[in-house]
């Protein structure tokens, strides 16, 4: 359940397992989809085929987990994590990253990324978030983000329907 999250910490002693075909029963919960792109194909295979239970440490190493803490720092340490990449950005800005991100991750080429994040540029550029983080840097202090990713996350239909282009 944890493998859609953008960051794993576990703890010294977790172990991992993707015991499904020792169970009968086959990958669930979309994990055929997110665990090779985090592991890499061989890695997932092996864990899969294989349904033998996975340190941390090796969790780590094959990049399933980002840290590893002690059991009592865990909950600190994803805050800790949490605040460090967010605390300064503008969170419209993060939810669309992520979104962006994702979804090109299934992309057939560079220009569906480059057709989505012009006109998102183009959507943050007139908006709130964008006016404050232009005018805190030039004042030389943080910025103060209006934009509520309840309210004011621009609809991503529109971003993502086929462009009609004319000829010239």
């Amino acid at each position: 359940m944890t493998l859609p999250m953008d960051f794993r910490l576990a703890a010294d002693g977790a172990r991992f397992g993707f015991v499904f075909a020792r169970r009968g029963i086959v990958p669930e919960a979309a994990s055929s989809w997110f665990l090779p792109r985090l592991v890499g194909i061989s890695t997932a295979l092996d864990w899969c085929y294989s349904g033998r239970l996975v340190a941390a440490a090796e969790a780590q190493a094959a990049g399933l987990v980002r840290s590893r803490h002690a059991q009592a720092d865990l909950l600190p340490a994803a805050r800790e994590l949490a605040h460090r990449l967010t605390a300064d950005s503008a969170p419209v800005s993060i939810a669309l990253t992520r979104q962006m991100m994702w979804r090109m991750m299934g992309a057939l080429s560079p220009i569906d990324a480059h057709r989505l994040d012009s006109r998102l540029v183009w959507s943050r550029g007139a908006s709130a978030d964008a006016k404050e983080g232009v005018a805190s840097f030039l004042e030389k202090r943080p910025a103060d983000f209006p934009d509520r990713v309840s309210t004011d996350l621009p609809h991503f239909s529109p971003w993502l329907d086929p462009l009609h282009w004319r000829d010239a």
